[in-house]
């Protein structure tokens, strides 16, 4: 039996989709629709354009143009690069049905200057399976999303996400979903992207709740964003301004912006990241970006919006570990030395990581700089939440991939999505990741996406309440980021 390809019309004109049975359910997928027009040409370093209408029928059955111009080969997660201008674009997977279902829309990660919406792992399918309408979508990467340019709008980057979630509220019905029941998501620079919204008035009105998967904050103060850009800017020959950069061509952007933010690789660029801050990222302006963002968060903001977040164990481990031969007879306490100058502090955080310190040096840098960089997120973000109106749930993802060693960053990303049979999920997690672990983690996304409630204690039920994911100790714990709380 052959059945028609699904049109639907959006705000800017039809788009055709296919269907897809590769689950109980079946679903649609409408790849690649633009959400503003591309930004090249006078558009380049502008604010994003709603797309010029048309009236035939779009085809929207492959993925479009991704900010992502090159293979960054290693990836943790697939991260395709699809060459083309139209880069601001939204990808919808919606099941087959009529109504109003629940949505989740997903940022990608990346560290604010890698990443794809076109990933393998971010498709929609078991989500659709649970009635719950998938969306990914792109947004200018780097320098192009983030860089400060004399003449030039602010965050960029941010700028994408707020069209494409304004685009979401406008034609989210057209495809089965209910634009009042969104949930913005996202996991690592997704996550920060997720945190950086809700703490931002300007788009309290373009979601329901959120869901933060080991989110990385950038929070660029001006002066630093500003002193990049000057950098970069003298590497291409040119003044910072909007003006001259539009006469470098984006290639030669992407091949310097690493020199212009840092050379360092392995320990060097972990020192960095804690030194620095990310690069790349969402700057804290005065304007769009008021204030950093956990200070708006305790300040109210976003406070009548559900929260989910959490990390995982040991996020950055691996790049310590490989770096464990010149780190192995370094004590702990002096490593974390130039990082944790406080003595008390850095004792209080050496004796709250004490099975960290059994492992050896480079167990203890690889937790310093996930606690750093990931998961006193968590207990932050909760506690600056902690007289809102909405609650805040924490979770901890502990389950140890034998690939890996570790319970290491991404690896909890197919868990949520159900895709353990996706391609590269076993080089990351094993041959036989528990897809009981999936089941579990996928269904409390499924929960709190449709219902605002991932099915545990909220963090304000008793202050660190939190639900432990494949560790080896109790499910709910009150002690989960106890670790971390030295940093606070």
């Amino acid at each position: 039996m052959v059945i028609d390809a699904p049109i639907v019309q959006t705000s800017a004109g039809p788009v055709r989709g296919f269907w897809r049975e590769e689950l109980d359910r079946p679903s649609a997928a409408f790849l690649g629709i633009p959400f503003a027009q591309p930004p090249v040409g006078e558009l380049r370093f502008a604010a994003p354009v709603p797309p010029e209408p048309w009236t035939d029928v779009r085809d929207a059955t492959g993925y479009g143009a991704t900010a992502l111009r090159h293979d960054p080969g290693g990836t943790l997660i697939p991260e395709p690069a699809i060459p083309g201008d139209g880069t601001l674009n939204v990808n919808v997977f919606t099941p087959d049905a009529e109504g109003s279902l629940p949505v989740l829309v997903w940022i990608h990660g990346g560290g604010y200057t890698a990443g794809s919406p076109a990933s393998p792992w971010y498709d929609g399918r078991a989500f659709n399976r649970d009635g719950v309408v998938t969306v990914t979508i792109s947004y200018r990467l780097g320098f192009d999303g983030f860089g400060w340019i004399d003449g030039a709008p602010h965050n960029r980057g941010v700028r994408d996400w707020l069209a494409a979630l304004e685009w979401v509220r406008q034609n989210i019905a057209a495809f089965g979903g209910d634009p009042d029941r969104v949930t913005v998501g996202g996991q690592s620079a997704g996550g920060g992207a997720v945190l950086t919204l809700l703490g931002m008035p300007t788009a309290q009105h373009l979601f329901r709740s959120a869901f933060a998967v080991s989110a990385a904050l950038a929070d660029v103060p001006v002066d630093i964003a500003r002193q990049r850009a000057e950098r970069l800017a003298a590497l291409t020959g040119v003044a910072p301004t909007l003006e001259e950069l539009r006469t470098v061509p984006e290639e030669r952007i992407h091949a310097l912006q690493r020199k212009a933010e840092s050379a360092k690789r392995g320990i060097g660029l972990l020192t960095d990241l804690i030194e620095q801050g990310s690069p790349w990222g969402p700057m804290v302006d005065g304007d769009l970006v008021r204030v950093p963002t956990l200070e708006s968060l305790r300040s109210g903001i976003g406070g009548d919006k559900p929260l989910l977040l959490g990390a995982a164990d040991d996020e950055f481990t691996m790049v310590a570990e490989a770096e464990e031969s010149k780190l192995r007879l370094i004590p702990p306490g002096l490593l974390l030395r130039p990082f944790l100058r406080d003595r008390e502090v850095r004792h209080a955080y050496l004796e709250a990581n004490a099975e960290q310190r059994a492992k050896g040096t480079a167990a203890v840098a690889g937790r310093y700089v996930s606690d750093h960089i990931f998961r006193v997120v968590v207990p932050g973000a909760a506690e600056a939440r902690a007289s809102t109106e909405a609650p805040t749930w924490a979770y901890r993802f502990s389950w140890v991939s034998p690939a890996k060693g570790w319970a290491c960053h991404c690896l909890d990303v197919p868990f949520w999505f159900d895709g353990l049979d996706l391609e590269r999920v076993h080089d990351l997690a094993g041959d036989a990741p528990p897809q009981s672990l999936a089941d579990e983690m996928h269904s409390a996304a499924v929960a709190f996406v449709s219902d605002a409630d991932p099915g545990w204690p909220a963090w304000r039920t008793q202050p660190g309440t939190s639900r432990v994911f494949g560790g080896s100790g109790p499910e709910i714990s009150e002690t989960a980021y106890d670790s971390t709380l030295a940093l606070l």
